[in-house]
């Protein structure tokens, strides 16, 4: 195989990686955006429950004046609900934050992960490209952006495995040979044998 085209090869793996590594991080605020948003409906449902308890004590005082021993009874009741309601609610809500700030740990210790990650396949990628001609890396990086990280594909059974066209016998015999860089006659990627 040519030796540019094994380099293509790998800078081909790793402009994919970094791809993916972009989407991966794109999500990221996404996801810390979304456990954000359940923290604060967690803290508003507590907030509507505290706002709830401390209904029904006011009531419970008003009505203490005014009503029978029965009804005071049925309010008091209402109101130990309430109470044990809000205490499950309270528990909820500080395992749900506990359960939530991890997780926002856990984001951002995988997003400077993939931020390492990224650079350094962007630094070994610019190590790789400095070696390759620079018209070749040119037509490599066109082909790339075009035609959505398959710019080398393999040459299988005399087909294009990038557009699954038939390829010429004379194509087909350049790129076994593997002696220059060789592209598809159909769809203009980069040919290599395929095992």
């Amino acid at each position: 195989m040519h030796s540019e085209l094994e380099q293509l090869l790998i800078l081909q793996d790793r402009q994919q990686k970094i791809r993916h590594i972009q989407t991966e991080i794109k999500i990221l605020p996404l996801e810390r955006a979304h456990l954000e948003s359940q923290l604060a409906v967690t803290a508003a449902g507590v907030e509507l429950l505290k706002q709830k308890g401390r209904q029904v004590e006011v009531e419970r005082y008003e009505n203490e004046i005014s009503k029978l021993e029965d009804q005071e009874l049925e309010l008091m009741i209402e109101a130990d609900k309430v109470k044990g309601e809000l205490e499950a609610a309270d528990k909820s809500a500080r395992a749900t934050k506990d359960s939530i700030s991890r997780q926002l740990a856990d984001l951002e210790t995988k997003s400077k992960a993939l931020e390492t990650q990224q650079a350094e396949l962007a630094n070994e990628r610019e190590a790789l490209a400095s070696k390759i001609d620079a018209d070749l890396l040119d037509q490599f990086e066109r082909l790339f952006n075009s035609k959505g990280d398959a710019a080398i594909v393999a040459v299988e059974h005399g087909v294009c495995t990038g557009c699954h066209m038939k390829i010429t016998t004379a194509t087909a015999a350049r790129v076994k040979a593997g002696k220059e860089i060789v592209n598809c006659e159909q769809c203009g990627r980069i040919l290599y044998l395929g095992q």
